[in-house]
């Protein structure tokens, strides 16, 4: 009798921080594609820098934590902490370099070929120079502050992504070199406007044009040498939440020391003189594989700047978003309270738009004399929000507003302490969340007076309450005034406020108590009715799938014949196609015009589906550590809808990322999937 080799962590498992690094490359690829307008490969580009710059951050910078405390774990895939930041390191150097050749060799000359230039100094016309020396005068010259180093003055501190130059320069009368630090400062444009002819729009680096003007820091002395540098730091903020500390305090403490946390990156230029290299690492306390030797311009994030031009030949056709047919008669809005009386309507942004469905619902919630109370949670939302407005007038109007503000959102930290405090001035009662959890769920709670009786209207949905994401993230929602979904929304309201342990409800699965074991649950059912020779089926989509027990959960129902669809569109540690554990899961990824961001969960459940959408992604931190919400979609035509969608994403000539057994995604398919989700949208909306 033969028995099966037990599979290695390595072959059951897939890296996470490589995976991650997979999905920036499939961003990457997108900024090869020459079959994308100009400025939009452009936009790529930019975006694939500064994901790169928040991984280094977040994930390389807490792996080198783990490290420097003699953490000795391995990741699920055998790997330890020294060999996952090899290859990272491995890894992201070829991605750099991609990336600058692309720009360099291909995109700058198509973009000058288009009238935009980026020179460089020595490259400019001569009629330039005055006016730019003018513009470095009164505008630049004021706030720099070179900083020399000698024993009477320490190494600087240099902070998180800023943009820096490294300065050589002489005694010309001892012959004595030193170092100084030169910030390239980042509250003036990285790329200068030179005085264009023929209307061409023509830039020059920030940091050369500091450059050519070094004699003016260091009048006396001879400048002998310059090399532009950019540090990355630990930029991840832990909090020691207690519940007798004020939590708001704390994440202010801990924000005003994350500017110092430990660089765990160095970018420079190719041209890098050694001893100043060696110098930088010294005081910053580094290692040669922290430094990455690009070529050509750094910090390409700065490209957005770039792709603002008013130049829409080069861009996507400008896309507006139709208003769901249900929420919109002729010229005038419905009101919602009305139309969700009538049934659920579900709202798929950006193809339908966020302002006259989800922004809508809470402005007339906050304007409506009928309702008496509004509860929402805020992870995310935009610098001048419609919904935090809506939420003071309701307030100021005598309406009960409750708001969960979850102030420990990654990079929001200061902006949502900031809405907190102007939501508590209007009288808001504010509340941070439960210790120890972020409250990344979305979700809002209208309480409406109707002839004397209580009635409540929801919505739930994929996606944060922020209007400026909603025209770019694709995301899913539900507004609905079923009374399940507004107890069960009362309910978790109530243990978010207050001292309430609800962890079960009607119609949702509430993380951390209940959605881990509820889609274990629904996995392994559809492992049972496939071996009973029952109608079995699973459709995932989600943002990354991470989650061991739920992989190993998938793999069995491959086993056990179940067909299964996922839908990833970053992170997927799941190996498919691997005969005896895998050979029925397909993995797909969609990376395109809009980033993929809802997640949903089919299980075809012998004959009577359920689906589910919600805020959680398939990860530790969303199934353990975070206040989640999935809905399970009840409406008939809610459910048709969804099936269409992932009908359509899984279609086999769907251009598409598909992930092979050698853990390799290949790019196939023509059919653009969210462009003829826009055409439909148009077609069929207002």
């Amino acid at each position: 009798m033969t028995t099966t080799r037990p599979l290695a962590p390595a072959e059951r498992y897939l890296n996470r921080e490589l995976s991650w690094l997979d999905f920036n490359a499939r961003v990457l690829e997108l900024a090869e594609d020459e079959s994308l307008p100009l400025l939009e490969r452009v936009k790529f580009l930019a975006i694939f820098a500064s994901n790169l710059d928040e991984f280094y951050m977040v994930r390389v910078a807490g792996l080198k934590r783990r490290r420097s405390m003699g953490l000795t774990v391995r990741s699920p895939d055998g790997l330890t902490i020294r060999e996952q930041l090899e290859l990272i390191q491995q890894r992201t150097q070829e991605l750099v370099r991609r990336q600058a050749d692309d720009f360099n060799k291909d995109i700058a000359p198509r973009l000058e070929d288009a009238a935009i230039r980026i020179l460089h100094w020595e490259d400019l016309p001569e009629d330039a120079a005055p006016r730019l020396r003018e513009y470095f005068r009164d505008q630049v010259f004021p706030v720099l502050t070179p900083l020399a180093v000698d024993p009477a003055h320490p190494f600087p501190y240099i902070s998180g992504l800023s943009l820096n130059l490294a300065v050589l320069v002489r005694n010309p009368e001892t012959g004595v070199s030193h170092f100084a630090r030169v910030k390239v400062p980042n509250n003036v444009p990285r790329f200068v406007a030179v005085e264009p002819p023929d209307h061409a729009a023509t830039f020059l680096p920030l940091e050369d044009l500091i450059a050519a003007h070094l004699p003016q820091l260091f009048p006396g002395l001879e400048v002998v040498a310059h090399h532009p540098f950019r540090v990355t730091r630990n930029a991840d903020v832990e909090v020691e939440e207690d519940r007798d500390e004020d939590l708001l305090q704390a994440m202010e403490r801990e924000l005003s020391r994350r500017r110092f946390g430990p660089a765990v990156r160095l970018e420079v230029t190719e041209s890098m003189d050694p001893q100043i290299l060696e110098l930088l690492l010294s005081e910053l306390e580094m290692q040669p594989g922290d430094v990455f030797h690009v070529p050509g311009l750094l910090d390409l994030a700065s490209l957005w700047q770039v792709y603002a031009l008013d130049r829409p030949e080069l861009k996507d056709e400008p896309f507006v978003p139709a208003t769901h047919p249900r929420l919109s008669e002729g010229e005038s809005p419905t009101s919602v309270f009305a139309t969700l009386r009538e049934g659920d309507v579900l709202v798929h942004h950006p193809y339908q738009s966020f302002a006259t469905s989800v922004q809508r619902f809470i402005e007339q919630a906050a304007a409506d004399p009928h309702v008496l109370a509004i509860k929402q949670t805020l992870y995310r939302t935009s610098g001048d929000s419609p919904i935090v407005n809506a939420l003071i007038d309701a307030a100021e109007a005598g309406k009960q507003v409750v708001v969960i503000v979850e102030i420990k959102a990654r990079f929001d930290e200061e902006a949502n302490i900031s809405w907190a405090r102007s939501l508590e001035r209007a009288g808001c009662h504010v509340v941070y969340g439960l210790v120890g959890l972020k409250t990344h769920c979305k979700t809002a709670l209208v309480v409406r007076r109707e002839n004397g009786v209580i009635r409540r209207y929801c919505h739930i949905g994929t996606g944060n309450y922020n209007p400026r994401t909603a025209r770019i993230y694709e995301d899913l929602g539900i507004l609905t005034a079923d009374p399940g979904v507004g107890a069960d929304l009362t309910d978790l309201f109530n243990t978010l406020t207050g001292y309430s342990r609800q962890t079960s409800y009607r119609r949702l699965m509430v993380a951390p108590h209940s959605i881990r074991a509820g889609l274990l649950e629904r996995i392994h059912r559809e492992a049972r009715n496939a071996a009973d020779g029952r109608p079995a089926g699973i459709r995932i989509k989600v943002n990354s799938l991470v989650d061991e027990q739920i992989i190993d959960a998938l793999y069995e129902a491959s086993t056990a014949g179940v067909p299964v669809e996922l839908l990833i569109r970053g992170i997927c540690a799941l190996r498919p196609g691997v005969p005896g554990l895998s050979e029925n899961i397909r993995v797909r990824s969609i990376v395109g015009r809009f980033l993929e961001h809802s997640r949903v969960m089919n299980f075809a459940g012998a004959g009577d589906p359920e689906w589910w959408i919600g805020s959680a992604d398939l990860m530790h931190r969303n199934l353990d550590r975070r206040v989640e919400v999935l809905l399970r979609v009840c409406d008939e035509t809610a459910q048709r809808q969804l099936q269409e969608i992932f009908d359509a994403a899984m279609a086999d000539d769907v251009r598409c990322w598909e992930l092979g057994s050698d853990a390799v995604w290949r790019r196939i398919g023509e059919r653009d999937y969210q462009a003829e989700l826009m055409a439909a949208a148009s077609e069929h909306g207002s």
